[in-house]
């Protein structure tokens, strides 16, 4: 952790692309808290979750460079962007990588596929204190206006604080009004009708991905999905590690 008087040196990286609005209010709102260095793919790899680029080269090139900002595009998904920045770009490791702003929302189950938070996962398996910012706004020209103080604000506190062993944050924030900041869990539900089936003009079916999200505790108050519904800010703390560990007595009880 950075003292008062150092400005630690930041890593920003998106799902959504090197020009979304997202990422431009990110890099403005770092640059007052550090020194920051942005990787980003050149294009939308909206849910990419932890895809990386193995068919084919990877290349990135220098978008804007002055003192405290660098900015670079990369053909490749939002992991290789860490990876890549990690390996040929840091001489030694960022303080800290913030990923977003995701123009949607990346709560729920939505945390496995999201290319945001894919990003994430990578800086904390790489011990580097991570974290994924999202408004439930798909629109390009989304207000991110009511959540900045709030993105300062989680930051700075977890710069000051750190974070657990192999655990990132996943926050997210309601449009509108903010009532406050919510640390909570992941809800527990589902996407359902998750394609619309269409014909083209020469008969042959294709499909879109939609769905709409099932929530199976929805009067759960200690829920992502139940804080973002009542207009919090929902912080959750989120581990790479994947071991069900309160299964593994039961499961050793089988007869393998």
């Amino acid at each position: 952790m950075k003292s008062e008087l150092e400005r630690p040196l930041i890593l920003i990286t998106n799902d959504d692309g090197a020009d979304a609005k997202g990422i431009a209010v990110l890099t403005e709102l770092m640059t007052q808290i550090g020194d920051v260095v942005v990787v980003a793919p050149d294009g939308p790899r909206s849910a990419q979750s932890n895809a990386l680029t193995v068919t084919h080269p990877i290349r990135f090139k220098l978008l804007e460079e002055k003192e405290g900002l660098v900015r670079y595009s990369c053909t490749g998904t939002p992991t290789d962007c860490v990876k890549l920045a990690l390996n040929e770009i840091f001489d030694t490791q960022p303080d800290i990588i913030v990923s977003g702003i995701n123009h949607g929302s990346n709560s729920a189950i939505n945390v496995i596929y999201s290319g945001t938070m894919g990003a994430v996962l990578e800086g904390c398996e790489n011990g580097i204190l991570s974290i994924g910012f999202s408004l439930c706004d798909y629109s390009l020209n989304a207000d991110f206006s009511s959540f900045e103080p709030f993105i300062l604000q989680i930051t700075r506190e977890a710069l000051k604080n750190g974070l657990p062993h192999a655990t990132c944050l996943n926050v997210n924030a309601p449009m509108g009004e903010i009532m406050g900041v919510r640390v909570v869990r992941q809800c527990d539900g589902r996407w359902t009708k998750e394609f619309e089936k269409r014909t083209d003009p020469h008969g042959r079916a294709y499909y879109w991905l939609t769905g709409s999200f099932e929530n199976h505790e929805p009067i759960s108050e200690d829920t992502d999905e139940w804080a973002l519904e009542h207009g919090f800010v929902s912080v959750v703390p989120t581990k790479i590690d994947l071991t069900a560990h309160q299964a593994i007595s039961t499961i050793q009880k089988w007869k393998l």
